[in-house]
């Protein structure tokens, strides 16, 4: 196969996968044997095993970090800290993407950028939407659960304490409801605190603001 066969193949695409390129009749070894020429002639990025993306110049599409976060581990989605900076709930800026998975948890290095992989039990992999990225889609947690998931996985997550430290912001982006309702799925007395601290937070944001 030639690089510019591949470009019409996948040029459109932030990032495919190997397998993408065996379908017909083509040789495997010598689509695998491109594919290492390619990486290391620096026209391919390879992310994993079995996943790449055309690297500059010849990309069409950058990749964003949370559509190669969804790619990297299937049965995941975007959030903790990095889905919370996405909201602009916390001030900080994220340098890694990090998502939670069912999967085993992990970091991952790539030329694209640093990922993390934190696991929780298959039943808490809800709460999260397909979300629009410029063109591009990726699975991210909504606010309520992008909160929850940190308060879980975070030791004394639930405690006031922790939770001012967090510096949450934009607060009314929460859905109480829904939050509450997430809450119950962890079944946990940590979360039943939790709710407790953060409704107190949402309280006082709001007549703070009401006194401005």
């Amino acid at each position: 196969m030639e690089y510019e066969k591949l470009l019409e193949l996948v040029g459109d695409v932030p990032v495919f996968e190997s397998s993408l390129l065996l379908a017909g009749k083509v040789n495997p070894e010598n689509v695998r044997l491109q594919l290492t020429r390619w990486t290391k002639s620096g026209r391919v990025y390879q992310l994993r095993r079995g996943l790449y993306a055309i690297a500059p110049p010849y990309q069409k599409v950058k990749p964003h970090p949370f559509v190669i976060a969804n790619h990297l581990q299937r049965a995941s989605y975007v959030s903790l800290q990095t889905a919370l900076a996405f909201y602009g709930m916390i001030p900080e800026t994220i340098q890694s993407t990090v998502s939670v998975t069912s999967g085993r948890p992990e970091q991952i290095s790539t030329p694209l950028g640093s990922f993390e992989f934190r696991h929780v039990k298959s039943e808490l992999l809800r709460g999260y939407r397909m979300t629009d990225l410029r063109g591009q889609q990726a699975l991210v947690a909504t606010p309520e659960k992008a909160l929850l998931d940190l308060i879980y996985l975070q030791s004394e997550g639930d405690s006031l304490v922790y939770l001012r430290e967090l510096r949450l912001q934009n607060l009314e982006q929460l859905d109480l409801d829904n939050l509450i309702a997430l809450s119950k799925v962890f079944n946990t007395p940590k979360m039943l605190r939790a709710i407790e601290n953060i409704t107190h937070l949402v309280q006082s944001a709001a007549q703070e603001y009401e006194t401005l």
